[in-house]
């Protein structure tokens, strides 16, 4: 029920502090800190990503304006730039990593009866990675080429809802194929990927786990088929073949027998070539699937825009990272707010009216209610290019 709270102070009722508080003991140093709490950073970092401010200084300034009302945020600490960068530094990110993750254990069971544009009763993820450019000579730990720095944030979101289930935050060099190996796979669940994952050893590692995967097919694919089923070309196919890799080296990767389907994208102008181990589900399906890769691209232009992880407030490793999980988890907790209160509204939209009443006493149902725009939501329809 509405108290008269203020809306950060709202927000934070559907954080579970007692896991937050496990997952500090887990990782907290022999002595607690006494005037600036984990949880005073998390807010402060918390309310630096709704807020969108740019540095540490901005934080402070803009809760010092407001410091008759942090002990309604549940900000119990002094604030000052120095104490938050020290915090950033010295605190372990495997912290708020661990209420992350937590944090979407609760929104995937909200969103598990979802629908994500696929008739599917399967587990759907789309695997894909970014890259956060950097200085090389700021962030040294980073180095991505000679002159660069960058780290890659590694992202397996479950579609129904839009979830990250897995996150990897690496340094620039790390090849996007090596996150294959330490993902667990979920057995019938299916695994969307473009062709930068493919390496047919670890492809067949996810076939041996009983998961399935669907991928784009490099150009320079050999292969021997087997078998072809009749298509209808009029829907876009082109064909539907069981097929053998006929390379020595990559057949002894991959030993066992694939489906290859081609399709035309005709409003594109594109024929493309995907590569599954599921048999059972009809060709269509099949591109359809690969279509909804689309909205993890999607989640990293989302975060990248909306979310404070361009302008990193600290350089060490440990800052950036601590940055990033706080981030993931701010997103996590406007899903999971969108789906207990029942908004229509999209996450951007719920974001944009968050970031100016942070500190107004309106209860979320009323704020948030009947405010979404006939245009405007995350997915923009000039993103929309399924297949590039």
């Amino acid at each position: 029920m509405y108290e008269g709270k203020l809306v950060f102070a709202q927000l934070m009722d559907h954080l579970p502090l007692q896991t937050f508080r496990r997952c500090v003991a887990r990782y907290a140093g022999r002595y607690a800190p006494l005037s600036f709490s984990h949880l005073d950073q998390f807010l402060s970092m918390a309310f630096a990503q709704f807020t969108f401010r740019e540095s540490l200084r901005d934080i402070e300034t803009c809760l010092r304006a407001h410091s008759n009302k942090l002990y309604h945020l549940g900000i119990r600490g002094r604030i000052a730039r120095s104490t938050l960068a020290d915090a950033n530094e010295k605190r372990d990110w495997h912290i708020y990593q661990d209420f992350a993750l937590s944090l979407i254990g609760v929104a995937r069971k909200l969103y598990a009866g979802d629908s994500f544009g696929v008739e599917l009763d399967n587990t759907a993820y789309a695997l894909d990675t970014t890259t956060i450019d950097l200085s090389l000579s700021v962030f040294p730990w980073a180095r991505f080429r000679k002159t660069k720095a960058a780290v890659k944030l590694h992202t397996l979101l479950d579609l129904r809802g839009n979830i990250p289930t897995f996150i990897h935050i690496s340094d620039g060099k790390l090849h996007e194929v090596n996150v294959l190996d330490q993902i667990v796979f979920d057995p019938a669940s299916f695994y969307i990927m473009d062709r930068g994952f493919i390496d047919f050893a670890r492809l067949y590692t996810l076939h041996l786990a009983q998961a399935f995967f669907v991928i784009r097919a490099k150009a320079s694919l050999q292969h021997r088929r087997v078998y072809s089923r009749a298509i209808d070309k009029s829907t876009g196919l082109r064909c539907d073949q069981t097929v053998v890799l006929a390379n020595a080296r990559t057949y002894k990767d991959y030993p066992v027998a694939m489906r290859r389907i081609k399709f035309y994208d005709a409003k594109h102008d594109k024929l493309l070539v995907f590569l599954t181990n599921n048999f059972d589900l009809p060709a269509l399906t099949i591109t359809q699937l690969y279509r909804r890769r689309w909205q993890v691209e999607l989640f990293f232009k989302w975060i990248k825009q909306h979310l404070r992880i361009k302008a990193f407030f600290g350089t060490s490793e440990n800052a950036v990272k601590t940055q990033v999980w706080i981030a993931i988890a701010v997103y996590v907790l406007v899903a999971i707010v969108k789906k207990r209160l029942k908004l229509e509204a999209s996450l951007y939209t719920i974001l944009q009216i968050l970031s100016l009443t942070l500190f107004e006493k309106t209860s979320l149902n009323q704020l948030l209610t009947n405010t979404e725009p006939k245009k405007g939501s995350m997915e923009i329809a000039n993103q929309l290019n399924l297949f590039t």
